[in-house]
């Protein structure tokens, strides 16, 4: 079987030098001790000593020798006879790399240094265990294997052996790892178990899929119908009856792994696996489909609900606008009546009965109940409205209840108690027509729901308390009072947080690397002093500070800002970009892609899901035509070509189910943001520690339970969001799919922590939209800056901790005072939350869903307090200083630039996002992801070319405009019609294009 590792790149690699060492690996590897030099010193000739110093430095840097011991690069050939300051005769060297000594010189390494053969027992040995241990416990590729395998080895002093050697051991190491895991999985079913599983391969007499298709097949529709079939789809996985199967023994990587290959393998790929591979995956897949199957039927349940309740009070505001004509009526009839009452009032007389007998004549008695029965209605409380509405409905949702009740094991915190009664008293009370009110319990009977649950002589109104319970069902979900253990979606995350033994071996460490004091104390006093000299720095400042004015307006203390002024454009930038512009060679995507990855090989980073190491011949073709296939939202046929194997539609189609998936995707990405922050220019630009979040809105125009709705982005239609990171480097480092237009600021946090690329982004610029003080907490708890952009910045509130502190003109803004006591009292937890976010035990996001609904708990209101530290120093440094405005503005500037190129990318279809489910929404966006990265890494580097090459006709290139160049353009890459994938032969070796002549028409 072919053998993927690293790649071709990584190979090539392997046990020779890829390029120059950088300054601190020369300084590391080449620099040579006293021992050194007494035993380089006891070589007969000056080259015999130049060149065993080479060959002793090669040796410690790349865990091996050289066929020929003289090819290294000239700066480390350079740096080492300096230092032993012994002359370079290349005659001799030359000599010396093909006679005899070089081997003795080998051997005498080997011995004075204690380097040992890789044939070595116990050094073969301990490696074997060493992989074998790491194959069965993680899901790491042969790739990583590889290079952990090279590490170990040149760590023990023992020589590398050939690249082959190491490969074959390394896949042997994983067929025994896996087949150990299939056996293991394999036995853990019984017989009846296992005969189960196998059965969901077949297809039945009369139907086209298996049981196993069904079964993963989620749902799209939001009714009654879709939700009933999505609870059925939870009892069907049930009935498999492996959930009592204990996997809580075998390592979570393998099992996630053996579940995407089951959740997404053809039947006919899983029937044509080995027995117990067989076994394994199907046992994986359908232990973990029960979470799923939830998750889809509890997301129809919320939807359900949600639209309903929308959809009647729509319903009650048209049914209010009809009305008016009458209301003006019965208002003209009030009116006259209230004339005439005063009219008696300022009569001296006061005739009431004279009174009555005018106002009858003026309005008649039955034109008079009718004006206070239109007013009544009219202004009765919404509340009562809405319940009288939704128990008309009482039909639309009678049908799935009881298989709700039934199907979802729902258990509750304490505040979720009495909602949780409720529901098993609704569970009893199937197939019973008379029920008395004292036989279920009330607690949830609240909010105008008392004046209907109850008939009259203790009877229970059914569909009333039905309604009930299903809406406090659904905002007690909501909050996770309500929960399902089962679920991943709907389980309680504040369940999954650190606790016990595993945080206190945790909590020093953690304190450690966050910069946290296990005592809040420590960092009460540590905030309250930067707080403190933030407030006092700002104020001794506004003399000077013309931009900023403290006013007053109704009695209320406040900061005014007014807005910078954009930087000039100077001539000098305004020509360079028009230069390096006409540079820039014309391309077709296609060919963008192409020679992208023969810079970084990208392509290889997409592997097979179930055949780890199967490869076919220009898979990298393949993979590119499906990548943009899917990033230009055309489909396969715009890419297909049936004179080109790898471009046939069966292949990609193959590739397309096969290879290209989230994880494969996220790892491609990762090389490309790797690379561009190598590239010279991309320095100029920024460090990679500054990121923006921002979401791109699609809509999505088929069923689907995986969108959401909003009319300012989407109209009548549903839609999804997709939260792009991006780095100051140009490069989009995360991204992440979200139904509707959630907040950002529940998924800000989750960017930083699951991103895989060499980037480690300290701070994070935002919309309004994000800036909760929840947020700034957790930012400020994991040691990074949030620096949200504010539109409502005058509305915004500033906290102190010392109440007794004197701020100047400022001491009326600082006018709330952070319960200090609070923080303190939950600080523990506080530290809780940010090792169970850092360590991957709970999500940002999941978290923030759940303690941020109203009511707040008193550890919400904790993390609030704490957060509003970092929020009113970020206001405080926001109207103080000019360069952290215009650092978040710069960088919302390239995060809008970025979404203007993803929407002329993303342009087939009108657009518009046609994937159902979340999977597919999520490859497909991903993709677009990594397309926007090839074209600004593909950009980033002819933008260096361009101005390399203008400095050397004698151009004058500023660095201070060059910063302001952008890798964002577009102007010069064809993005539409169909697509060729061909590369010129002196691009495929590694060569880059010719720069465009500026001058040469033909060229346009």
């Amino acid at each position: 079987m072919p053998v993927e590792f690293s790649g071709d790149e990584a190979l090539r690699r392997y046990g020779r030098y890829a390029g120059e060492p950088s300054e601190e690996q020369l300084h590391r590897y080449f620099r040579f001790d006293d021992h050194d030099r007494g035993l380089i010193s006891t070589r007969r000739g000056k080259h015999h000593q130049l060149a065993f110093a080479l060959q002793l430095a090669t040796l410690r840097f790349l865990g091996t020798f050289l066929p020929n011991p003289l090819d290294i690069p000239e700066v480390a050939l350079t740096y080492v006879a300096r230092q032993l300051d012994l002359p370079i005769h290349q005659g001799k060297l030359d000599r010396y790399a093909v006679g005899e000594r070089r081997w003795d010189h080998q051997a005498q390494i080997r011995e004075m240094y204690g380097y040992k053969p890789f044939s070595d027992p116990p050094e073969v040995l301990g490696l074997v265990r060493f992989l074998y241990a790491r194959a069965r416990l993680t899901a790491e590729s042969p790739s990583v294997l590889f290079d952990l395998a090279t590490a170990r080895l040149v760590e023990r002093k023992v020589l590398l052996p050939g690249v082959t050697t190491l490969t074959r051991l390394i896949a042997r190491v994983c067929d025994r790892a896996e087949e150990r895991l299939w056996r293991d999985l394999a036995r853990q079913p019984n017989a009846s178990q296992r005969a189960n599983l196998d059965a969901l391969l077949q297809v039945p007499e009369g139907a086209h899929v298996s049981p196993l298709e069904r079964l993963r097949k989620p749902p799209t529709s939001v009714t009654p119908k879709g939700l009933m079939g999505a609870l059925k789809r939870v009892e069907a996985v049930r009935l498999v009856g492996v959930q009592g199967v204990d996997l809580a023994a075998f390592p979570e990587p393998r099992l996630a792994a053996l579940a995407r290959s089951g959740m997404r393998a053809k039947a006919q790929a899983l029937r044509r696996m080995t027995s117990d591979r067989r076994l394994a995956t199907l046992l994986v897949t359908v232990h973990r489909l029960e979470a799923e199957a939830l998750d889809d039927a509890l997301t129809v349940f919320d939807s359900l609900l949600t639209d309903l309740f929308n959809r009647i009070d729509r319903r009650a505001d048209e049914g209010r606008l009809d009305t008016l004509p009458s209301l003006e009526e019965a208002a003209l009839r009030t009116h006259r009546l209230a004339v005439a009452f005063l009219q008696t009032l300022e009569d001296e007389r006061r005739d009431f009965e004279a009174f009555i007998r005018s106002v009858l004549a003026l309005v008649p008695r039955e034109q008079l109940q009718q004006a206070v029965d239109t007013i009544q209605g009219l202004t009765r409380p919404r509340r009562d409205t809405h319940i009288e509405n939704l128990l008309e409905r009482y039909g639309y949702v009678q049908p799935f209840v009881p298989l709700l009740l039934n199907t979802v094991g729902f258990e509750a915190g304490h505040s979720g108690r009495p909602t949780l009664a409720a529901i098993r008293a609704l569970r009893s009370l199937e197939r019973r027509k008379r029920i008395a009110t004292d036989e279920v319990p009330l607690d949830v009977v609240r909010g105008g729901w008392e004046k209907v649950i109850e008939r009259g002589e203790g009877e229970l109104h059914r569909p009333a308390y039905t309604l009930c319970v299903l809406e406090n069902m659904q905002s007690a979900l909501k909050r996770r009072d309500l929960y399902v253990p089962a679920s991943g979606k709907f389980g309680d995350p504040r369940m999954k947080l650190l606790s016990g033994r595993a945080w206190e071996a945790l909590k020093p460490e953690l304190c450690r690397s966050l910069n946290l004091d296990p005592d809040p104390k420590v960092v009460l006093t540590q905030m309250s002093e930067q707080l403190d000299a933030a407030y006092r720095l700002v104020e001794s400042r506004l003399p000077e500070n013309t931009q900023v004015k403290v006013e007053e307006k109704n009695g209320r203390t406040f900061l005014t800002l007014s807005e910078d002024e954009a930087l000039p454009e100077p001539p000098s930038l305004i020509k360079l970009r028009a230069a390096v512009t006409a540079l820039l060679p014309r391309i077709d995507l296609p060919e963008l892609l192409l020679e992208v990855n023969t810079w970084t090989g990208f392509a290889e980073a997409f592997t097979h899901l179930s055949e780890a190491r199967s490869r076919v011949d220009d898979l990298a073709l393949s993979v590119c035509a499906v990548l943009l296939a899917e990033a230009c939202n055309v489909g396969l046929e715009a890419v297909t070509r049936g004179d080109v194997e790898a471009l046939r539609r069966g292949r990609l189609s193959w590739v397309d189910q096969n290879y290209v998936r989230a994880e494969t995707i996220a790892s491609a990405n990762a090389r490309l943001v790797d690379h561009q922050a190598q590239l010279p220019l991309v320095a100029l630009w920024g460090s990679g520690q500054v990121a923006a979040v921002d979401g791109l809105r699609f809509k999505v125009p088929v069923k689907t339970i995986h969108a959401g709705h909003n009319p300012k982005y989407f109209g009548v239609g549903n839609g999804v969001t997709y939260l792009n990171f991006v780095s100051d480097q140009f490069s989009g480092f995360h991204g992440i799919v979200v139904p509707g237009t959630l907040r950002d600021s529940l998924y800000a946090l989750d960017g930083l922590l699951e991103q895989n690329t060499s980037l480690k982004p300290r701070q994070l610029i935002s919309d309004t939209g994000a800036s909760s003080e929840m947020v700034f907490g957790l930012f400020r708890l994991l040691s990074y800056q949030f620096s949200p952009l504010l539109a409502d910045i005058a509305e915004r509130r500033y906290w102190r901790m010392d109440k007794g502190a004197d701020y100047g003109r400022l001491n009326a803004l600082a006018a709330h005072r952070i319960d200090t006591r609070l923080i303190a009292a939950h600080w523990d937890d506080l530290l809780r939350i940010a090792g169970s976010l850092v360590t991957g035990t709970v999500k940002a996001s999941d978290l923030l869903k759940v303690i941020g609904v109203k009511p707040k708990g008193s550890l919400a209101r904790a993390l609030e307090a704490f957060g509003r530290v970092p929020a009113t120093l970020h206001l405080l440094t926001y109207h103080d200083d000019p360069q952290y405005r215009r650092t978040i503005g710069t960088q919302r500037n390239m995060q809008e630039a970025r979404h203007s190129l993803a929407r002329a990318v993303f342009g087939g279809r009108r657009g518009e996002l046609r994937q159902p489910y979340r999977t597919g929404q999520e490859d497909q966006l991903g993709a677009l992801g990594l397309v926007l990265n090839a074209i600004t890494l593909w950009n980033s580097r002819y933008l260096g070319l361009a101005v390399e090459h203008l400095r050397a006709q004698g151009y004058e290139v500023r660095d201070e405009d060059v910063e302001r160049l952008s890798p964002l353009r577009f102007e010069h890459i064809h993005l539409e019609g169909r697509y060729a994938f061909t590369l010129a032969e002196a691009v495929k070796q590694g060569g880059l294009r010719p720069l465009r002549d500026p001058d040469d028409v033909l060229n346009e």
